[in-house]
């Protein structure tokens, strides 16, 4: 998938930008990824309060694995197909995977903050 489908598809408030990473792209808005492209197919971020949306939808999970290893099940899931061809409704499913992107750094920025010690004297 190039770079100007991918620009086509995401037709959102914000500016998206688009780097390469691990033989795909990972697509971003605001700082935060939201989308995977990997195989020429489109994956969108996921989280507990958005995966089963897109499970209902007929979106499947991508999922890798490694030599020996089991397989890893990752928060993204692909686009659904009706989504690929109605602009209004890519909007709608890029907005709840730009909002799962916002929780999950939330979330990340939670677990590294430095602990505060309150000090008596």
């Amino acid at each position: 998938m190039d770079d100007e489908t991918i620009h086509e598809l995401f037709a959102v408030p914000q500016p998206i930008s688009i780097r390469r990473m691990f033989g795909g792209k990972g697509i971003y808005a605001d700082g935060r990824i939201f989308a995977l492209v990997l195989n020429d197919e489109l994956f969108l971020k996921t989280d507990a309060q958005t995966a089963s949306r897109f499970e209902a939808a007929g979106s499947r999970r991508w999922t890798y694995q490694r030599e020996g290893a089991a397989p890893v099940a990752m928060p993204y899931h692909s686009v659904p197909e009706e989504a690929l061809d109605d602009p209004d409704l890519m909007a709608d499913w890029a907005r709840l995977a730009m909002e799962a992107a916002v929780r999950g750094t939330a979330r990340k920025s939670r677990r590294h903050a430095p602990s505060v010690r309150l000090l008596r004297e």
